[in-house]
């Protein structure tokens, strides 16, 4: 058995890697060990079944996200920006996965939703959870850009929401496009979802 200080951080790690790329319901246990080089004997020690694994997965996934997104969310700089840089960032992350691998990955709760959400229930439910503490981290922003004026939803929350789930649509389209020109729109479908004026538009009513 691999030393219980990596093994199980090895077939975490290994496993995301395999879903991203191959999806969730086709990978076995035993293709898993030998990504990770630890024995079969590591996976039982640590996960009582592949859907403990998987929720593992998750979990490790969205705390590096969440430090990302609290890192860009919490920054210094205007609510606005700190949304076009998470978005920007977004972005690039899609390029240089595409880079490393050839195709574009998508987001792994996005792509885990599709395929397991109807399948397992402790998987939704988790899915559920990290996609409203998405929310959560957006609409604190809106909010913040609410008070300022420079947006003029009435409710931050589902305004939030479909800024998530517009983020979620264009990284889906350019995995399903192997294509992440198809990102280039995130920025300004962030604006009119917001009803952030343009300078002309405000100059147009001065």
């Amino acid at each position: 058995m691999g030393r219980t200080s990596d093994a199980r951080e090895k077939i975490i790690s290994a496993a995301q890697s395999l879903i991203e790329l191959r999806g969730y319901s086709a990978l076995g246990v035993a293709e898993i060990c030998k990504t990770a080089g630890v024995p079969k004997g590591s996976f039982y020690y640590f996960f009582e079944s592949k859907e403990a694994l998987a929720l593992a997965v998750l979990d490790e996934h969205w705390a590096g996200q969440r430090r990302e997104w609290t890192r860009v969310l919490h920054g210094d700089a205007d609510p606005l920006a700190r949304l076009r840089q998470l978005f920007e960032e977004t972005e690039a992350s899609q390029r240089a996965g595409q880079q490393s691998c050839g195709t574009v990955s998508g987001c792994l709760f996005g792509n885990l939703t599709l395929e397991l959400s109807n399948q397992t229930e402790a998987i939704r439910l988790r899915l559920q959870e990290i996609f409203d503490a998405q929310v959560d981290m957006v609409e604190s922003v809106v909010a913040e850009a609410r008070e300022r004026g420079d947006v003029t939803v009435a409710d931050t929350r589902e305004a939030a929401r479909s800024v998530v789930a517009q983020l979620e649509g264009q990284v889906l389209f350019a995995k399903l496009y192997n294509n992440t020109s198809r990102l280039s729109a995130l920025w300004a479908n962030c604006l009119a979802l917001l009803g952030v004026r343009t300078p002309q538009e405000a100059a147009a009513e001065v």
